[in-house]
């Protein structure tokens, strides 16, 4: 198997998984208020499975880029660990439903929200540590707009941590004081845009990094076969 083929399966099954997430979006904008409402919303009642089915190609797909990375030497250990982070997360918030506070909070709710919390946290940080410009790589395009894109959804991170803070000191919910269906869809483009940039690098062929000492192996291998040899 081609080391790259499993990122563009992976690009398959995310790009298919968003596009049921956004049909979603689409066709309930008469019922949910997006400014208000999160996107987890959409895994509430009977059709509730469509959403987390389509949670789950986003987190297989992410899987995906994940092997190619890891095969092609692309991501480091803690990348690795931290996309893979990201890919349990979605699982987790596939699989059990949020809270239903037209009934009350439940086990499958507080399951939902460590999950969403895994996976937020863990995509910017194993963008950043996988593109980042102290990794000695061939830069590309699509590295640039992953890390690019991984440094706003840090900033997404943190603004959302600051407004958790001041709701906490003000005794407000810090739910009240942001428009928090808002919020979080800025967060969610952001990061599975970067997910997707990561993506596109692994599948395309060609992108291999390489160890400081083999690098040096190779320019001093190229530097003697250029001395003359002796007469």
């Amino acid at each position: 198997m081609r080391v790259h083929q499993p990122a563009r399966w992976g690009l398959g099954a995310a790009g298919a998984g968003i596009a049921v997430i956004l049909g979603l979006e689409v066709s309930s904008l008469d019922e949910m208020n997006p400014i208000r409402r999160t996107i987890s919303e959409h895994g509430l009642g009977p059709d509730g499975w469509i959403f987390g089915f389509a949670v789950g190609l986003l987190a297989a797909g992410s899987v995906g880029i994940g092997v190619s990375l890891a095969r092609r030497k692309l991501a480091g250990v803690l990348g690795t660990v931290a996309l893979m982070g990201w890919s349990a997360g979605l699982l987790m918030t596939a699989w059990f439903q949020k809270h239903d506070w037209s009934v009350g909070p439940s086990l499958s709710g507080s399951i939902h929200r460590v999950g969403s919390l895994v996976a937020f946290l863990c995509l910017p940080l194993a963008v950043v540590l996988i593109t980042g410009p102290w990794r000695r790589r061939v830069r590309s395009r699509a590295t640039l707009v992953a890390f690019g894109l991984g440094i706003c959804s840090v900033l997404w991170v943190v603004g959302i941590g600051t407004m958790v803070f001041i709701g906490t000191r003000s005794g407000l919910p810090w739910y009240r004081i942001m428009p928090l269906g808002l919020v979080e869809r800025g967060l969610a483009v952001t990061e599975v845009a970067a997910l997707l940039a990561l993506g596109v690098w692994a599948a395309t062929p060609g992108n291999r990094s390489l160890k400081p000492g083999l690098r040096a192996g190779g320019a001093a291998g190229s530097a003697a076969n250029l001395t003359p040899p002796h007469v």
